[in-house]
């Protein structure tokens, strides 16, 4: 008897606090919060629009010369290691304009851009609070530590991407020439496009982990499947290394490194998730 009342208070607390919302009532909370993302998003674009010399001159087009901080840290540890591929300091990348509102469409473009990685933190927490209603107490708990996860996971993400995974593409794609009679001539729309995806596709990479979470929990991926294909993996992220840094091991290992760290992180994920899941059911079986 003891047991079996052990056992009901458990299922009693499992059950979610708030009242059951109509599906009228969730359309009305997903448009408040859709509303909110929507202004937040918009009010850093202006923000970003307003900021022009600071986003361009200092962020943006930054990466484009020589005298970026990245080039100059590369040349001092290249120096250090006597490893002379490692500086880029004679990279200048010479960008034109070719339509006539192409600069303003730029700029409006890196605004709305510039305001939406701003309000990733504040999108996260939208997403969070929306779902909330739907979570038990202890699932809350965990969610809202995954805004936090998430959010941190996402800035680290472009700022790897800025810092050394941008450089090193420019350094190769700005440089490379199929002649020597061939110059480079870069449009500024091709600079920009190319910026804005590697950051934005390595900061989505980023947040792997808490993918795996989620897939992990509902059973569709495990900690096996990401074992069974980690060479696989492992090649992948070598050729994304060799295709955009110097000819040199150092060089792609300081891109390979935290990407291959990012996938082990992975696995582990999935495994902390596993076995509980695999608790749970042997818990249920017995009961």
């Amino acid at each position: 008897m003891p047991e079996q009342e052990e056992k009901s208070t458990k299922k009693k607390s499992k059950s979610p606090p708030a009242k059951e919302m109509s599906f009228w009532d969730h359309l009305e909370e997903l448009r408040k919060r859709l509303i909110r993302s929507v202004l937040a998003w918009v009010t850093l674009s202006v923000l970003a629009f307003t900021q022009r010399d600071i986003i361009f001159d200092k962020i943006i087009l930054a990466p484009k010369d020589g005298s970026f901080i990245t080039y100059r840290w590369l040349c001092h540890l290249g120096d250090w290691l006597n490893v002379d591929s490692l500086c880029m300091k004679t990279l200048s990348i010479h960008l034109i304009n070719y339509n006539l509102s192409g600069q303003f469409m730029t700029h409006m473009t890196i605004s709305m851009v510039a305001g939406l990685i701003l309000a990733v933190p504040y999108l996260f927490y939208q997403i969070w609070a929306f779902i909330k209603p739907a979570l038990y107490e202890k699932e809350r708990k965990y969610a809202s530590k995954a805004v936090y996860v998430m959010s941190g996971l996402f800035m680290i993400g472009i700022s790897f991407a800025y810092f050394f995974m941008v450089p090193w593409t420019l350094n190769f794609l700005g440089t490379y020439q199929v002649s020597t009679s061939v110059a480079n001539q870069i449009a500024l729309e091709s600079y920009i496009s190319t910026v804005v995806s590697v950051v934005f596709s390595v900061g989505l990479v980023f947040e792997l982990p808490v993918v795996v979470y989620v897939l992990a929990k509902i059973g569709i991926l495990t900690p096996s499947f990401l074992k069974k294909n980690r060479k696989y993996a492992f090649i992948i992220v070598l050729i994304l290394a060799a295709i955009i840094t110097p000819p040199d091991v150092f060089s792609q290992m300081m891109v390979t490194l935290p990407l291959w760290i990012l996938y082990e992180a992975s696995i582990l994920v999935a495994s902390r998730v596993a076995p509980k899941e695999e608790e749970e059911e042997e818990d249920e079986s017995e009961a």
